[in-house]
C-alpha cells in the first residue's frame, strides 16, 4: 500500500495493530478523522491518553476501575461471600448486563495456556486463594469460557480450593463448548449463572 505522506503511513500503521483491523480497515478510520473538526480527534487521543495514565485495576477482585477499590466491590448490598471467577473485564460486564448475578467478581488476567507461555503464576490464582482462605468466601463459581484453556483453568484452580471450607459450581453448559463468553446473549448468560451446578458434577460430565 502506497502512502501520499509518510504522516498518514505512520497513522494508519499504529491504528493497524489494533485487534481485527487490517490496513485498509485503518486507513479508512484514519481518512474518517481527517475529515471531522480538529477537536474531535483531540477528544479522542486526550479520552485515550486520560484513560492510559489513570486507568486503575481494583486491588480486591482486579478489574479495570476509577478506583483503588472497584464500584462492585464497594457496594455492601451485593453478596460479599460467592465470588464468579472470570478471565477479564469484558466477561465481567457481559454477566452483569444480565443483571442475574448479585455477588462480586474475581478477575484472573488471563487463562492458564502452556503453547502461550501463560501458567498459573501469570494469573492472580493466589490472591483468589487468599481470599477465600481469609474473607469468609462461601461459594466460588466458575464462569470461564468452555475451551480447552478455560477448563485446565477451573480444574487447577478447583485443585487449589478443594481443601477449603468453600462451594465450587460452573455456569451451566447453555453456553456452547469452545465459546468465548463476552459472546454468549445475555438470557443465555443469565440462565447459566442462576442455574450453575456443583464442579465436581462437570468433572463427572466431561
Amino acid at each position: 500500500m502506497e502512502f501520499s505522506s509518510k504522516l498518514l503511513e505512520k497513522a494508519v500503521q499504529e491504528v493497524a495493530q489494533l485487534p481485527g483491523i487490517g490496513k485498509r480497515t485503518a486507513l479508512r478510520l484514519v481518512l474518517y478523522l481527517l475529515k471531522q473538526p480538529a477537536e474531535q480527534t483531540l477528544f479522542l487521543t486526550d479520552a485515550l491518553q486520560n484513560m492510559r495514565n489513570n486507568i486503575k485495576f481494583c486491588t480486591s477482585c482486579h478489574t479495570i476501575s476509577d478506583f483503588d477499590v472497584c464500584e462492585i466491590c464497594n457496594n455492601t448490598s451485593r453478596n460479599h461471600k460467592t465470588i464468579c471467577v472470570v478471565e477479564d473485564v469484558r466477561d465481567v460486564m457481559a454477566i452483569e448486563n444480565t443483571q442475574q448475578y448479585k455477588g462480586i467478581y474475581h478477575v484472573l488476567g488471563g487463562k492458564i495456556s502452556p503453547i502461550d507461555g501463560i501458567g498459573p503464576s501469570q494469573l492472580t490464582i493466589t490472591s483468589l486463594v487468599n481470599k477465600v482462605k481469609n474473607d469468609g468466601i462461601e461459594e466460588v463459581i466458575f464462569a470461564l469460557s468452555s475451551t480447552m484453556e478455560g477448563d485446565t483453568t477451573n480444574f487447577y484452580i478447583y485443585k487449589q480450593l478443594k481443601d477449603l471450607d468453600v462451594k465450587t459450581s460452573t455456569i451451566a453448559r447453555g453456553i456452547s463448548v469452545g465459546d468465548e463468553l463476552e459472546y454468549a446473549d445475555e438470557v443465555t448468560l443469565g440462565r447459566s449463572i442462576v442455574y450453575r451446578i456443583p464442579f465436581e458434577n462437570s468433572l463427572k460430565n466431561s
